[in-house]
């Protein structure tokens, strides 16, 4: 039994089946199109029939529909339409058994029209209750680069390329990117500030480099050195060794 109710199919053949006995419900409460002169328990039996029997002939024409007509009111009206010729029979022969109509096609056809209001209106709470829901998805905003102080610094031609290493020459940076060399005014000191979020690495008193442009490292005999994609090789000093050994670079 588990099982069986595991399914998809049955999951929302339940569904469907407890939103027409609830509308039957409601509709037996509310007494509408001249139900109200019949008794409570009347009204519960016949609005159930209509509804639930209605509902199931609904969900009939449906299930071939909703695989061709993607657009939400048109799959409605078109489903509406064609189910009310058959939930108008079945309101007939309900008529008759409950409630002693004669069976003639005037006194069948008479109810089309409410048969046909009742049947859009319902069939539209299914598609809504259906509806596939809408993910947004939110693009993330994009990260701020940790060079983006640094970069100020630097003339148009080189604002946006590809930051290599810094080098400090007396009052003076000189500083390595793909699109060239550029020299600025500025202390090292404060060149390590603006750099300290970005992933590199201080590898001398004199020397930071971007942890990218690393192509090769060698130590040897307590110094060692850095060679870089770009063919600039670099000193690394002993005190400034360890966050490159943490690395694995050596």
């Amino acid at each position: 039994m588990t099982d069986l109710l595991a399914r998809p199919w049955i999951r929302r053949l339940a569904a469907d089946l407890a939103l027409w006995v609830a509308v039957g419900v409601i509709m037996a409460f509310l007494g509408p199109f001249g139900s109200s002169e019949r008794t409570l328990p009347e009204r519960l039996l016949y609005w159930q029939i209509c509804m639930v029997g209605g509902g199931f002939i609904g969900v009939a024409i449906d299930e071939p529909v909703r695989h061709r007509v993607p657009y939400f009111w048109g799959r409605v009206l078109l489903v509406s339409t064609a189910m009310t010729p058959f939930v108008t029979v079945l309101v007939g022969f309900t008529n008759h058994y409950l409630g002693g109509m004669r069976l003639t096609l005037a006194n069948v056809a008479e109810p089309a029209f409410q048969v046909f209001v009742v049947c859009f209106a319902v069939m539209t709470l299914r598609q809504l209750a259906w509806a596939e829901r809408v993910t947004v998805v939110v693009a993330p905003e994009p990260e701020e680069d940790p060079t983006t102080a640094f970069r100020q610094r630097l003339s148009a031609k080189r604002r946006a390329a590809a930051l290599f290493a810094v080098e400090a020459e007396d009052h003076y940076l000189r500083v390595h990117t793909d699109a060239g060399d550029e020299l600025i005014t500025a202390r090292f000191a404060d060149a390590l500030e603006e750099l300290a979020a970005a992933p590199g690495f201080q590898t001398h008193r004199s020397w930071w480099v971007a942890a990218d442009a690393i192509d090769d490292v060698k130590w040897l005999r307590g110094r060692g050195e850095a060679k870089l994609k770009c063919g600039l090789t670099i000193p690394i000093s002993r005190s400034n060794a360890g966050p490159l050994k943490q690395a694995g670079w050596f």
